[in-house]
């Protein structure tokens, strides 16, 4: 009977291997980066075969399209009956020196308007294995955002130990002590725990940790940010540049990806193992957005309280100042340089526009998916790298009047030139008979330099 469960249980495990590899892989063609990563989940994958799970455990992962079924615990707050655009998550654990879980809390509802947070849910998974630190926090928590918890902006669970796998043992990947070993492979449970309850509370997930401040109305930023991404496939869109702060997901593939943290758990940090999971799904190349919307304030590593006082240089909490850029296509006939993109012109992205031997005549185009009044209009062309590769004479118009088909305006009114390859211009409403549909940029003068958009900001409204 050993024998049998032992067998049958070793199958299982084979079979989420397998299955985990064929759902990860729709591609037609891989680079040898991401052929590297697949090998590794498949050999890693097999090893799985050999470890010493307790029986408990090994059943529950057994099931391979199932994630184990986890009786969390509610310690406070009930999901929305309702989905959510987001779920902020996560996971907090006692530190020996300063916490700073109340305050992340704090910043995010206290950064959010009214109505981002009627679209948003926060879930906290205490996972401490001590009760004593959990209950403690949890009153902490309770007292403190009463009326988070009771309009349901607000959950905390727990999930139990007895559903975590070994955690002594482990492989010591990398040369890392055994505690640090300890660590890490727990964290990447409880994030997987995490997740798997946060699957269907909302459109987008998104995970940071329990020490970091946020910028205003950070939601909304958010949704811009996707909405530019629009038609695009994404896998993570990343708001910070710091460990596992400000990374989100489509909550469709949280199922996926907490099962792949709880197989590969003993592996690696959990960092590593989402750039295996993104490459996994063929996003090559990481998608941030500037400015960074989250910032670290701890001082102290929540894993033996090391001093850790890394920043992003990149965040800014005031965001009332940044271009609103409403969703939009690009339309261009100058030829495009490899993956330089004309949507990259568009973001705030790191990347750019790069075109091929713009000739008097052709045009870049920003095509609204709805029409809407400009205030201001600032468009950067060149780069620090190459700043021979600027627009040297262009005109800009707004559009109205789509044609058939709706990529394209038929009606032109100009608003200015282009000045050493910059344009800027505010107090443009009014300037159309309704409201824009399109912006285009001209070239007005052939060059024998290519042509870089840096960016395209548009403001629909006057800043404060």
């Amino acid at each position: 009977m050993r024998f049998f469960l032992r067998r049958s249980l070793a199958a299982a495990i084979s079979l989420l291997v397998f299955l985990l590899l064929v759902s990860l892989s729709p591609w037609t063609q891989e680079d040898s980066e991401t052929r590297e990563v697949r090998q590794w989940a498949q050999d890693v994958g097999l090893q799985q075969l050999h470890t010493d799970w307790n029986q408990r455990s090994l059943q529950k992962l057994g099931n391979a399209t199932n994630f184990p079924n986890i009786s969390y615990r509610y310690l406070a707050g009930i999901p929305p009956p309702q989905k959510k655009f987001l779920t902020v998550g996560l996971c907090s654990v006692k530190r020996k020196r300063e916490n700073y879980l109340l305050e992340t809390l704090q910043s995010i509802f206290q950064q959010s308007t009214r109505e981002e947070l009627r679209e948003m849910v926060v879930v906290v998974h205490l996972a401490d294995l001590d009760q004593e630190w959990n209950s403690q926090a949890l009153e902490k928590i309770a007292k403190r955002f009463a009326p988070q918890v009771l309009l349901g902006r607000l959950l905390v669970i727990h999930a139990p130990s007895e559903y975590y796998p070994p955690l002594e043992g482990l492989k010591r990947n990398f040369n890392d002590a055994e505690d640090r070993v300890r660590f890490r492979s727990k964290q990447n449970v409880d994030y997987a725990y995490l997740m798997n309850f946060a699957a269907n509370l909302s459109t987008y997930f998104l995970m940071i940790e329990d020490d970091v401040r946020c910028s205003k109305s950070f939601s909304t930023a958010i949704r811009k940010s996707v909405a530019s991404r629009e038609g695009s496939p994404w896998v993570t869109l990343e708001f910070s540049k710091l460990g596992y702060i400000g990374k989100l997901y489509h909550s469709s593939d949280l199922p996926r990806l907490a099962q792949f943290l709880l197989l590969f758990y003993q592996e690696m940090p959990c960092d590593w193992l989402f750039v295996h999971f993104r490459l996994l799904l063929t996003q090559k190349d990481a998608i941030r957005f500037k400015p960074s919307l989250f910032q670290h304030i701890g001082h102290y590593s929540s894993f033996q309280g090391t001093v850790n006082k890394l920043k992003d240089e990149d965040f800014e909490e005031d965001l009332s100042t940044h271009p609103d850029n409403p969703p939009a296509d690009m339309i261009t006939d100058i030829k495009t340089f490899e993956n330089y993109l004309p949507s990259k012109a568009y973001s705030n992205m790191e990347d750019y526009f790069w075109g091929k031997d713009p000739s008097a005549g052709n045009s870049f185009t920003i095509v609204f998916k709805q029409a809407t009044q400009i205030f201001r209009i600032q468009i950067l062309t060149g780069s620090k790298q190459r700043p021979g590769d600027y627009l040297q004479a262009g005109i800009v118009e707004l559009g109205t009047q789509k044609g058939r088909g709706g990529l394209r305006c038929t009606s032109y009114t100009p608003i200015g030139h282009f000045e050493h390859g910059s344009f800027d211009k505010q107090g443009l409403e009014g300037r159309t008979a309704s409201a824009p549909e399109c912006v285009r940029i001209t070239v007005t003068t052939t060059q024998s330099e290519w042509l870089i958009i840096s960016s395209i900001s548009i403001w629909t409204k006057a800043g404060p």
